[in-house]
């Protein structure tokens, strides 16, 4: 265990990472008493059960603490929520957070993102080239458990984001991996994936792409949660099965197109 992140490493190791920053859920223990937010909205704003689905890579990262301790998902100076505007209107704190809990935060974002730049660095040496898999999930029903669902028009049930990537240059990797999880027989259906729609990709994709332009493409996946309650945290285990058979079914075409783009 590392501080806010877990890292699993099956027998044959290769050039894809899947990343889950968002599956955790626990606030270290100086924190607790400071919260505002209670736990089961925390774990409405976090992305639970994605961890399952980084069972796709060579290398598997998945976050085990809260968002709300600190965000890996977002840009260094945002990382810590401080207002409620940073998350979603909702009040994280009783009063202003310590500085020195603030800090010690950060401490953790820095370690995690000095630990992600060795093991990429170290993947662009053995490979040339790597893919990385950022997996996430989305909420689309904002108006309450008995409220009405977002619009589908803009929220599709897999969001693909590429806002930070040079689009031309990873085209093979990106393009394919959107038309084999179209193409995933989901329980007798399609899934709707469209590409920039809900999110373009965030923090970690920028830090990606920022670091390796030329040797990591960096997708971000987002699946609304159709596939769980977001407001009972009820799970289809079906769908949240199918999902991970989807991600899985898009690998090998995956690899196949690296050799031509890194």
């Amino acid at each position: 265990m590392n501080d806010i992140w877990k890292m699993d490493i099956p027998s044959q190791k290769g050039p894809i990472v899947a990343v889950a920053l968002h599956n955790g859920h626990s606030i270290r223990r100086d924190l607790i008493p400071l919260l505002a937010v209670d736990e089961q909205v925390r774990l409405r704003e976090e992305d639970p059960y994605t961890g399952c689905w980084t069972t796709l890579g060579d290398i598997q990262i998945t976050g085990t603490h809260s968002r709300f301790e600190v965000d890996l998902n977002r840009g260094r100076n945002t990382a810590v929520y401080i207002k409620p505007e940073d998350s979603w209107s909702i009040k994280v704190w009783n009063n202003s957070l310590p500085p020195k809990a603030y800090e010690k935060s950060l401490a953790r974002y820095d370690r995690f993102y000095s630990f992600m730049y060795d093991l990429l660095k170290g993947l662009e040496q053995k490979f040339g080239s790597f893919i990385v898999y950022d997996l996430h999930s989305y909420n689309h029903r904002r108006k309450g458990a008995l409220g009405p669902e977002a619009s589908a028009a803009i929220n599709p049930e897999v969001n693909i984001g590429t806002g930070t990537m040079n689009r031309e240059l990873w085209a093979p990797v990106v393009d394919g991996i959107i038309a084999d999880l179209r193409a995933f027989d989901f329980g007798g259906r399609n899934l709707d994936v469209r590409e920039n729609i809900k999110f373009k990709g965030g923090g970690f994709p920028c830090f990606v792409h920022e670091h390796f332009p030329k040797s990591g493409c960096t997708v971000a996946i987002e699946f609304k949660k159709f596939w769980m309650d977001e407001w009972s945290g009820e799970v289809s285990a079906m769908q949240h099965k199918l999902i991970q058979e989807a991600l899985k079914s898009t690998t090998p075409n995956a690899r196949k197109a690296l050799t031509r783009c890194g």
